[in-house]
């Protein structure tokens, strides 16, 4: 069975630290925590769970810092996990049964990153990352934020996942990196454009996100994911400044990397929705509940479009064509997924009354 090294780079996380910790002590050898500048309680914390705890001077890279905190590992594979995420039961689970069977001629391991999680459970958010790598390949971070992990070799991908939860959103921190990274003159990537892009869009500055998102759009290179979801957000963007002409032709942009994918056609429907147009915008959502996630894709995953929010507009939209038979059917299916929503609990109280009347049949 292989061994594994936890390796964590931590600041100020004295809320989340221990929670994250007691979901993964029992899974691997080694815990390596190398804190940057802790002012609170967090060095303590990591100290009750390991003495091998170091320290490593900020340097605005995330990358430095989690190329330090590999330096450490002395087990056979290497794990990093953010003091927010934690591991669930089940896939606690999961992650044993891969330990324990895992061929050593692997070099990485992708998991499930479940970057977001509605009320009801439902994940919202979900992508691949590379999260347990050989350590005697010596694999690189690169990125002073949103870094990544270059891996080659054998790599699989595991349906173990990772949860992010979140206690809050640090609002403004990475903007700050990538606009120190402008005032030093640093070239961008296409990755940089796209991400900037996000933590613009995430900070309420759409036009300059858009801007963002169009360098990232006009240079050759870059993934073709980021190129799709540039499209994406950027139609977000426009939608946030009222703008719905630039808003659908930045949508139907993301049609030049891929065929329609739900995260698209539910923004397309719920542009001809908000005018009112709703047979186009049930054309739109129809599409989205036909796609199904690809499980091995690597990009984000919005799983709500996929699931019950196009029901639940499919709803809106046949009540206002006075469908009522269907606006009923698609509200039951998004009852589903989240049962006790408001919106689905007042249809639901609204059709029942249809149901009495014979109006429309359950």
């Amino acid at each position: 069975m292989i061994s594994i090294s936890l390796c964590m780079i931590v600041k100020n996380e004295e809320e989340t630290l221990a929670r994250c910790l007691d979901t993964v002590k029992d899974i691997v050898d080694e815990i390596n925590i190398v804190d940057t500048g802790s002012t609170d309680k967090t060095k303590e914390i990591a100290s009750g769970y390991t003495d091998r705890v170091f320290d490593f001077p900020w340097t605005n890279s995330f990358a430095d810092a989690r190329n330090e905190s590999y330096k450490y590992a002395t087990k056979d594979y290497i794990l990093y996990l953010d003091a927010d995420d934690v591991i669930l039961e089940a896939d606690q689970v999961k992650f044993k049964e891969l330990k324990e069977t895992l061929d050593p001629s692997v070099d990485s391991v992708s998991m499930y990153y479940d970057a977001g999680t509605d009320e009801f459970g439902n994940v919202t958010l979900r992508y691949r990352r590379n999260r347990l790598v050989k350590r005697e390949k010596n694999f690189r971070w690169y990125g002073d934020c949103h870094n990544y992990i270059e891996v080659s070799g054998k790599i699989i991908n595991s349906e173990v996942a990772i949860t992010h939860k979140k206690v809050r959103h640090s609002v403004g921190r990475t903007v700050s990196i990538f606009e120190t990274k402008k005032q030093r003159g640093d070239a961008f990537s296409a990755r940089d454009y796209f991400y900037y892009g996000n933590e613009l869009r995430e900070n309420g500055r759409y036009q300059e996100a858009i801007e963002s998102y169009d360098q990232n759009l006009a240079l050759k290179q870059g993934w073709a994911e980021d190129k799709i979801f540039a499209c994406l957000f950027k139609g977000d963007c426009y939608r946030y400044l009222n703008d719905k002409e630039n808003e659908l032709t930045a949508l139907f942009q993301s049609f030049n990397y891929a065929p329609p994918r739900a995260e698209a056609c539910c923004r397309i429907g719920y542009n001809f929705h908000r005018s009112r147009l709703y047979k186009t915008a049930i054309f739109w959502y129809e599409l989205a509940t036909q796609q199904v996630p690809d499980p091995d894709r690597w990009s984000f995953i919005y799983m709500a479009y996929y699931t019950w929010y196009p029901h639940l507009q499919l709803c809106v939209c046949y009540y206002n064509i006075k469908d009522m038979q269907k606006a009923y059917e698609h509200n039951e299916k998004a009852a589903g997924y989240r049962p006790s929503d408001p919106s689905v609990l007042y249809n639901k109280e609204l059709f029942a009354k249809m149901i009495e009347e014979g109006t429309i049949k359950p």
